[in-house]
C-alpha cells in the first residue's frame, strides 16, 4: 500500500489519520458520557474521565493539523462520477467536518478551567494560565475567565457536542453507505482497501 494518495485510492497515511480521528472522536464521547452518567462530581473516577476527555481532545487537535497539512501537500483521489449537486454536497460536508474538527478541540481547551494531565504522562497548562489568555481575553476583551468560559462552553458542549458533530458524522457515514450500496462506486473503498492498480500487480 502506498503511503501517498493514488488516483483511485487514499494512501495509508490518509487512511490512518482518518480512522484514528474517528476512533478518537468516539473515545471523546465515551469518556465524557461516562463521566456524566456513571461518576459523581469530585471523585477520582470523575477526574480520570475528564482527563481522558481532555487528552483525547488535544490529540484530535494535533491530528487535525497533520491531516490538513497532508491534504494540502498530497492530492486527493479523483472524485467518483456524480451530479454537480452531489459534488457540491461532498465538498461542503468535508469542509464542515474539518471546521468542526478544528473548533471542537479548540473550544474544549480554551473553555476548560483545569490543566490537562496528558494521558497521565505530563501536564499541559490550561488556557487561563497562558500569556495568550492574559493578552487576548483579559487585556483586549476585558473579560474574566468565568465570563469568557460561558459562551465558549456553550459552543463546545451544547452547539457542537450535542447537535452539530452528531449530525455531520451521521451525514458523513450515511453518504459513504449511499455511495457503496446505492451508487456502488468506490467512494467508501478508497478509504478502506488498497487501490485497484495495486491489486492488479
Amino acid at each position: 500500500m502506498s503511503l501517498r494518495n493514488q488516483p483511485d485510492s487514499y494512501g495509508s497515511i490518509a487512511k490512518w489519520l482518518h480512522w484514528l480521528t474517528a476512533l478518537l472522536f468516539l473515545g471523546a464521547y465515551v469518556s465524557v458520557y461516562y463521566r456524566h452518567w456513571f461518576t459523581q462530581e469530585e471523585t477520582p473516577a470523575n477526574w480520570t474521565a475528564l482527563q481522558l476527555h481532555l487528552s483525547i481532545g488535544i490529540t484530535i487537535g494535533v491530528l487535525v493539523i497533520l491531516r490538513i497539512v497532508w491534504r494540502l501537500t498530497n492530492p486527493v483521489p479523483r472524485p467518483e462520477p456524480g451530479t454537480p449537486l452531489e459534488h457540491f454536497a461532498a465538498h461542503a460536508g468535508h469542509f464542515l467536518l474539518y471546521l468542526i474538527m478544528i473548533i471542537a478541540p479548540l473550544t474544549g481547551y480554551i473553555g476548560t478551567g483545569a490543566d490537562t494531565d496528558y494521558f497521565f504522562l505530563f501536564e499541559i497548562p490550561k488556557f487561563e494560565s497562558t500569556q495568550a489568555f492574559v493578552a487576548i481575553v483579559q487585556e483586549q476583551m476585558g473579560l474574566t475567565f468565568e465570563e469568557f468560559e460561558k459562551p465558549v462552553d456553550f459552543i463546545h458542549k451544547k452547539v457542537l457536542g450535542e447537535w452539530v458533530v452528531w449530525i455531520l458524522v451521521l451525514g458523513h457515514a450515511m453518504a459513504a453507505l449511499y455511495h457503496h450500496y446505492v451508487k456502488k462506486d468506490r467512494t467508501l473503498l478508497k478509504m478502506t482497501v488498497t487501490s485497484k492498480s495495486k491489486k492488479r500487480e
